[in-house]
């Protein structure tokens, strides 16, 4: 039996509220950008940011340029990050801002790279940090922190005129990058609080057109002073190991118009208590987000495993629930720098509920601790590519839910949709992904979308499917392509390109799902397709039986002269492609390495030898890779080269030595809120099994150390300094070889020790880390050896 599903898309409303908020942009900024009560613009044109978090003081500064490529080239348009006291500021007085620290250099790379910059400056961070970032020194003063109280205020002017020093002249007004400026994190309850420090930073020579804060937990604001930013996150670490799914992740993966998440924070704040209503911003501010999930972290009690599926359904999710800024934490990893007087990461001993790494905070991001990358990466950018093209049409467009399910947040059985829409044309979203609890496939379904803008109904597609289980997607409809009206198609838009004159639209096929194309042939001269059949159904020439990949351009000659395309690439080919600035255009780029553009030249960054890419539209000469050119052949309506690969370069075995095996797993202790704790210190010397491992001379720059491993927690040491650490969950559990003292691991090599987990102890692991969590071993270890290829044209 069909599933029909309906919804109608209505006239646009009336038209937001512009005006009514004091955000002001710089005088004379080439692209002032404004804020309606609905979406956000910039130069008089709507815009659709989409920012990353990656903190300068967790990562090498002299690797910073080339991660924020990487960024950049996964779609990130701005790149926000906390501005973490205590790692500028732990000893009172002697503020730095050197080295890794620097954090007028990270916002000049940033600008020299056309990202957005978007300092979130506290005091008060979070972030994971040791006092939320406070420094002791004023947690040690007799003072309310995170009040108006003078002692505390007295402490925050100096690192706000730190900062602002640090930032001078990268305000719009002097061109610089700096959009948004974040005031405190994550404090719902003192308005007057959150309104002091901003006229505190303002007084201090910070300026930005957008002052933020965190709205979660029925946060209250002072009235208009601050754009509300909103998070999702797929799992959390910081509520009870015994806990089940937390009911505020589980919302996530549907459509909704509810805004608030009040679950992020409840470790601080009972969820129970809340400031205001969970919406109470909606009539006056867009729906703007800082913090959806670009992973988890895990703390020790509690080690989330989130799949890349997770952060890709969610993230398409809130844009169809009307998300107007998709803002991830994290979207790169790190580490936490060694502290002067003390390790740095949230403790039982800085009296926060959960225990976390004392080094790693990786977050299991899309880039990961060292640059790695994660397929969430190239989830999320699929995604962003369809918002750098289409993020203005996207932005205005209303959500429109269908009716109310029946069973709420628990129901498995109603498929999840949505459209945006501006009464004649739109977006079909479909999620049928949630973590944990897969959901069902939904066979002959279809959907009637009616639009009361004046040009009826469409009913896709032609033909009944079944939406496969795990599926997320997002389908066009009614979309202008130079001339040509495609009614609707079965498959992703990813970006618009030139071709030869032809205006190409690339589409990513679903899996599961046989791509559809419905042309309106009033626009349409003639079409020609290298598969499948071009059939006339009423006013529409439908596509059908089109096979999906790097052939698959269907050629159209509009009826006013234009020339369009329409190329559907298959669904795993869709997720290596990379637009970009490349030898004198715009680029499509398909790799299964990471790509950057970098000017005149494009990086690949590959973990094996022999490696290809393809390029559209072909540049006129042939590239050349490191000084070497590159082979062409044809590859559908790409030309593909390839790499040459290195001699000579057969990677190493590891050698593992085992020290000392695990003895018996120390008892479990708890502290705050009866959480457990990491064990003691003397445990690794005791307990802990041990193995040494060799590092060899001449391993490649970026190589990785990658252990397969289970047990409790791992800790890495050179001599007697921890290098790297890790909590068991199921994960692989690599070591940046570049990071390590490099004569002293040479000399005395690389020693690992793995706790085995306590069977009684109050721990929730992941399904993959349970059936050897009581016993502590390094099963496998290998070296991946990342190279770095230069490509420039001949």
């Amino acid at each position: 039996m069909t599933r029909a599903h309906r919804l109608r898309v209505p006239a646009p409303a009336a038209p937001p509220l512009t005006g009514h908020l004091p955000f002001t942009d710089a005088p004379g900024a080439a692209d002032p950008i404004e804020v309606t009560s609905r979406w956000l613009t910039r130069g008089g044109r709507p815009w659709f940011p989409v920012s990353g978090e990656f903190h300068y003081s967790r990562y090498p500064a002299g690797e910073w340029e080339e991660e924020l490529l990487k960024m950049k080239a996964g779609g990130v348009t701005a790149v926000a990050s906390y501005v973490i006291w205590i790692h500028h500021e732990e000893i009172e007085g002697h503020v730095r801002f050197d080295g890794d620290r620097d954090l007028r250099r990270f916002a000049e790379l940033c600008a020299r790279h056309g990202l957005d910059f978007v300092p979130r400056i506290g005091p008060w961070s979070h972030a994971e940090v040791r006092g939320g970032g406070l420094p002791d020194w004023v947690l040690a003063r007799d003072c309310e922190p995170r009040t108006d109280d003078p002692a505390y205020l007295a402490a925050v002017r100096p690192w706000f005129a730190a900062i602002a020093e640090q930032l001078k002249g990268l305000d719009r007004a002097h061109g610089g990058p700096i959009v948004a400026i974040q005031i405190e994190n994550e404090l719902y309850d003192q308005p007057g609080h959150l309104l002091t420090l901003k006229r505190m930073a303002q007084e201090a020579g910070l300026s930005a057109p957008l002052w933020t804060s965190t709205a979660w937990g029925g946060v209250r604001l002072p009235p208009d002073e601050l754009l509300p930013l909103y998070g999702g996150y797929t799992e959390a670490f910081w509520t009870e190991a015994d806990g089940r799914w937390p009911d505020t992740c589980r919302k996530h993966f549907f459509f909704t118009h509810q805004r608030d998440d009040e679950g992020i924070g409840s470790d601080l704040r009972p969820v129970t208590v809340r400031g205001s209503e969970p919406d109470a911003f909606a009539d006056r501010f867009p729906w703007a987000t800082c913090e959806l999930g670009g992973g988890m972290a895990v703390s020790y009690h509690r080690r989330p495993y989130v799949d890349p599926d997770d952060i890709g359904a969610l993230g398409l999710t809130k844009i169809g629930c009307g998300s107007v800024w998709q803002g991830f934490y994290m979207f790169h990893g790190g580490t936490n720098p060694p502290g002067e007087l003390s390790t740095l990461q949230e403790s039982h001993a800085t009296g926060y509920p959960n225990e976390l790494p004392v080094l790693t905070y990786d977050f299991q991001a899309p880039l990961g601790e060292y640059g790695q990358y994660r397929r969430t990466y190239h989830e999320l950018r699929l995604q962003h590519l369809l918002l750098a093209d289409f993020g203005h049409l996207l932005a205005p467009m209303e959500s429109v839910l269908p009716g109310e399910r029946p069973a709420g947040q628990f129901d498995r059985d109603t498929l999840r949709w949505a459209v945006r829409g501006d009464g004649a044309s739109g977006f079909l979203f479909v999620n049928n992904h949630q973590p944990h609890e897969p959901l069902p496939e939904h066979p002959e379904t279809t959907f009637t979308v009616e639009f009361a803008g004046g040009r009826g109904e469409l009913t896709l597609p032609s033909t009944p499917v079944t939406v496969p289980p795990g599926a997320y997607f997002c389908w066009p409809l009614r979309m202008e392509l130079a001339g040509l009206r495609l009614e609707w198609a079965t498959a992703q838009p990813v970006c618009r390109l030139d071709v030869g004159g032809r205006t190409v639209l690339v589409l990513a096929a679903t899996d599961g799902i046989a791509p559809e194309l419905a042309l309106d042939a009033d626009t349409v001269a003639s079409v020609s397709t290298p598969t499948g059949d071009v059939v006339p159904v009423g006013e529409r020439l439908l596509v059908t039986g089109l096979r999906p990949g790097t052939d698959a351009l269907v050629e159209v000659e509009t009826a006013d002269g234009g020339r369009a395309g329409l190329l559907v690439l298959d669904a795993a080919t869709a997720r290596t492609a990379y637009r970009g600035t490349a030898w004198g255009a715009e680029r499509l780029v398909l790799s299964t390495d990471g790509v950057v553009f970098d000017r005149d030249e494009v990086r690949l960054h590959a973990t094996g030898t022999a490696t290809s890419f393809a390029v559209l539209p072909a540049p006129e000469r042939a590239p050349v890779v490191d000084g070497v050119a590159a082979e062409a052949v044809t590859d559908g309506v790409f030309t593909r080269y390839a790499v040459p690969s290195d001699s000579g370069d057969e990677v190493p075995a590891v050698e593992v030595t085992l020290v000392r095996p695990a003895g018996a797993a120390p008892e479990a202790v708890t502290g705050v809120q009866g959480r457990a704790s990491v064990p003691a210190d003397k445990y690794f010397d005791t307990v802990a099994a041990e193995y040494r491992i060799e590092v060899p001379d001449g391993l490649p720059p970026g190589t990785l150390l990658r252990l397969h491993w289970h047990g409790d927690v791992g800790r890495a040491y050179v001599g007697g300094t921890l290098v790297a650490d890790q909590f068991s969950a199921g994960r692989v559990w690599d070591i940046g070889v570049d990071r390590l003292p490099a004569k002293a691991v040479r000399g005395e090599g690389l020693r690992v020790r793995v706790l085995p987990l306590h069977a009684r102890a109050p721990v929730q692991l992941p399904e993959q880390a349970c059936a050897e969590r009581e016993t502590a071993a390094v099963t496998h270890a290998e070296w991946i050896i990342r190279r770095t290829r230069k490509v420039r044209t001949g």
